[in-house]
């Protein structure tokens, strides 16, 4: 079954689903979404692009941002960056304090919380307008230009994210921040507050289907073997605490966030987005990850 027939397929059968999920109402902004909005959009790197439903319009993408901060401070600072965080599975939810105690305030991994905070510090600590670079190399990946930050949403999380100030400056008792803990939780709200369309997200993350290299201009955005890792984190930590759940039933690596959007990556085949804004018990999109797993076994390809 080609792309298109097993989106199509995957998109009626699970537009008809009772979607049992519900809005991350914790943050204000993204209770007003409107609840039955439902896109998928992939491309592929041979060109293909296809989407269907609310797949232009755009959403806030939360931590699948930290992908992209990830990757930005991968390209800069190399592999001395994991000497601050980890490359494990949390197994326990993305705003946990208990395993930095644990671990004594070295994240788990780059896509909790924490760990992209410490990812966030390190931007801070190299470069001169870290705000504005970072966006500059995130619309770089991409020949779309009009992807921003939401003031609104970043404003709205600033108010409400008592438990993320917490996580930061436990983190910076710990010696494992450099800046001020303020510094780096303004440019973390401000990072989860990136928007973004499901067409945009595909044409995003294609450079990590493309051993690294984007395909509107053919820059080499991460190394061959960065790359490799990139994707394995994402097939490990991109879920949270239901990650292997993922990987059991979808086979492929990717990020989820609790704007309901998901990004999905299948090495030298494609990168497909899907957003539905009611989330699992896991806080994952419920339509978006019975979606991806309709697709995979539909089209009968995943990475294993």
């Amino acid at each position: 079954m080609d792309y298109i027939e097993a989106i199509s397929q995957s998109y009626d059968l699970v537009l008809k689903l009772e979607d049992r999920g519900k809005i991350a109402n914790y943050i204000p902004e993204l209770a007003k979404v409107g609840p039955d909005k439902f896109g998928v959009h992939i491309t592929t790197v041979d060109q293909l692009k296809f989407g269907l439903g609310n797949y232009q319009e755009k959403f806030s993408i939360q931590s699948i941002a930290k992908v992209l901060s990830l990757c930005l401070a991968y390209k800069m600072q190399g592999e001395k960056i994991w000497s601050r965080l980890g490359v494990e599975p949390s197994g326990t939810g993305f705003n946990s304090l208990v395993q930095l105690e644990t671990d004594n305030g070295i994240p788990r991994n780059p896509f909790i919380n924490a760990g992209a905070m410490v990812i966030i510090d390190i931007l801070l600590s190299n470069l001169g307008d870290p705000k504005m670079e970072l966006l500059k190399f995130i619309r770089s990946l991409t020949n779309q230009q009009n992807i921003d930050y939401s003031r609104t949403i970043s404003n709205s999380e600033k108010s409400y994210g008592y438990r993320n100030v917490a996580l930061c400056n436990f983190i910076k008792s710990f010696g494992n921040l450099e800046n001020e803990p303020e510094e780096v939780l303004n440019f973390y709200f401000d990072l989860c507050s990136l928007e973004a369309s499901c067409e945009q997200l595909s044409e995003l993350f294609l450079f990590l289907a493309n051993n690294g290299k984007t395909k509107h201009d053919n820059t080499q955005i991460l190394s061959l073997s960065k790359s490799k890792r990139m994707n394995a984190l994402m097939q490990t930590c991109g879920f949270y605490d239901e990650s292997g759940e993922f990987a059991f039933k979808v086979g492929l690596a990717g990020k989820s966030g609790v704007g309901g959007g998901i990004i999905a990556i299948h090495p030298n085949q494609y990168a497909i987005a899907v957003w539905s804004p009611k989330l699992n018990e896991k806080g994952n999109s419920f339509k978006g990850m019975r979606f991806l797993e309709e697709f995979t076994t539909l089209s009968q390809q995943s990475i294993f």
